[in-house]
């Protein structure tokens, strides 16, 4: 299973279920979800499980497709269809044949490739641009967008009756913002698998880090952790990785919005906890000790720590 639904909280779970249940499936797909929460990845893990892994797996970028020859790159063309057209040429639909077409970003659609799109999906038949031999669409059709569609279906930017047409099988992939319980095992995850492309041992999260991880909102999501993470590993120092690796990228990610004093909310919580015992504060944290008083001074939290 692929790393960004790993997971024991409600949502992979749900993530998972769906995929065991839709990929057996000949049905229309539409996976929506933030950039980053790995769309692309889904789909191609619903064609390796289903009846159609033995056929291509043709990936159309809808949003780079040049307008005007939009139909031409969707459907192929005959010699002499249009300036340029020296040959004839197979199109992203034919080419999918008794595989799967994927059509990601399919929200940047222009509304004139909407209404052919449209069309093909209702008769499963197609012509090449200057063509007369109908072709008959055998792949199996899997949509994404990190777009809203209802709301440009209410704007007028997305056809409804392409909309209902797509959004047949539904998936909503879930934000790593929500998924808080995953991250240490998304984390451990990445973090071996790093391990093996960098020739080096995994790195240790210790547990302070983890706190600040959890805490980010994490706008690119599992695609921005794990570039997050690999940029920690090439510029750790020791066999861990902490708070002070964070702080020398996003050093503002260790402070409040004061200038000049650390957020130190979990920090105070671990010594509270301890009861001011520098020791086991420090190993709760993952840290040296002499680091931790660094922190602790300049959080002036001094008063936390017994006195002999």
């Amino acid at each position: 299973m692929e790393d960004r639904w790993l997971g024991i909280g409600r949502a992979a779970r749900e993530v998972r279920r769906w995929l065991d249940r839709a990929a057996p499936l000949d049905s229309t797909v539409l996976i929506t979800g933030e950039t980053g929460t790995g769309k692309g990845v889904l789909a191609r893990e619903l064609h390796s499980r289903s009846s159609r892994k033995a056929g291509p797996f043709i990936h159309v970028d809808c949003g780079a497709l040049p307008e005007g020859l939009l139909e031409a790159e969707l459907f192929g063309h005959e010699r002499g269809a249009f300036t340029g057209a020296v040959g004839a040429r197979v199109g992203r639909f034919e080419a999918a044949a008794e595989g799967t077409l994927f059509l990601d970003e399919i929200g940047e659609l222009p509304l004139r490739g909407q209404t052919r799109l449209l069309r093909v999906l209702q008769d499963r038949r197609f012509e090449r641009v200057g063509g007369r031999t109908s072709l008959r669409l055998t792949a199996r059709v899997v949509a994404a967008t990190n777009l809203p569609l209802e709301k440009a279906v209410s704007d007028g930017r997305f056809r409804a009756d392409l909309f209902h047409r797509l959004d047949v099988l539904h998936l909503a992939l879930p934000p790593l913002r929500e998924r808080p319980e995953d991250l240490p095992l998304l984390v451990g995850r990445i973090l071996k698998r790093l391990a093996v492309q960098t020739g080096v041992p995994a790195f240790d999260p210790t547990p302070g880090l983890l706190v600040r991880l959890a805490e980010r909102p994490w706008p690119g999501n599992v695609r921005e952790l794990g570039n997050l993470l690999e940029r920690l590993v090439v510029w750790a120092q020791g066999t861990q990785l902490d708070v002070e690796d964070l702080a020398r990228f996003e050093p503002r990610m260790c402070r409040t919005h004061s200038a000049d004093r650390p957020d130190v909310e979990p920090l105070e919580a671990v010594l509270r906890e301890t009861g001011g015992n520098v020791s086991r504060a420090a190993r709760r944290l993952g840290m040296a000790r002499t680091t931790l008083r660094r922190r602790i001074r300049a959080a002036g939290l001094e008063e936390m720590i017994p006195r002999d």
